[in-house]
């Protein structure tokens, strides 16, 4: 998987140079998870590229396979945002971002933005997000939901 993000146009300098070397022994800062998203007959992958000081997501990926294509998968989304992280919500792909205000330590953030994705026409569109501030929430879960963003 390391090959083919290194070999990718649209992954970004700095998460290649993140790829340059393992964290420890051979153990590179890449989570792979593998769901239909995109309706074909092979699975598609969803590679998120972490830190490895503190495993901040760096860098968010799907890949469809496609024999034509080099390494056999061609890369059908791509979000490079600090914090972001892929998953499947629902069999449809989800990310989120943690957000910080000034002072927040790593650990902490303020917030998060939650964006939600359907696959149609050959891409991924975003139909729905959501920004959670956590300010706002109570540690029982009482009180104001988060809920300070937008739907759109």
């Amino acid at each position: 998987m390391v090959a083919l993000l290194k070999g990718d146009a649209r992954v970004g300098d700095d998460v290649k140079k993140s790829l340059a070397k393992p964290c420890a022994a051979d153990a590179y800062p890449v989570e792979v998870a593998y769901a239909s998203l995109t309706g074909g007959k092979s699975p598609d992958v969803i590679v998120n590229v972490l830190t490895c000081a503190d495993s901040v997501g760096i860098g968010s990926y799907v890949y469809r396979r496609d024999r034509g294509a080099p390494g056999g998968y061609e890369n059908v989304f791509a979000d490079e945002e600090p914090t972001v992280s892929a998953a499947v919500n629902k069999g449809e792909l989800e990310t989120s971002t943690q957000f910080y205000d000034t002072g927040d330590e790593v650990c902490c953030p303020s917030g998060e933005v939650v964006k939600n994705y359907h696959w149609s026409d050959g891409r991924f569109t975003k139909y729905r997000d959501h920004e959670t501030d956590y300010s706002k929430t109570t540690a029982l879960g009482s009180g104001p939901a988060g809920g300070t963003g937008s739907e759109g």
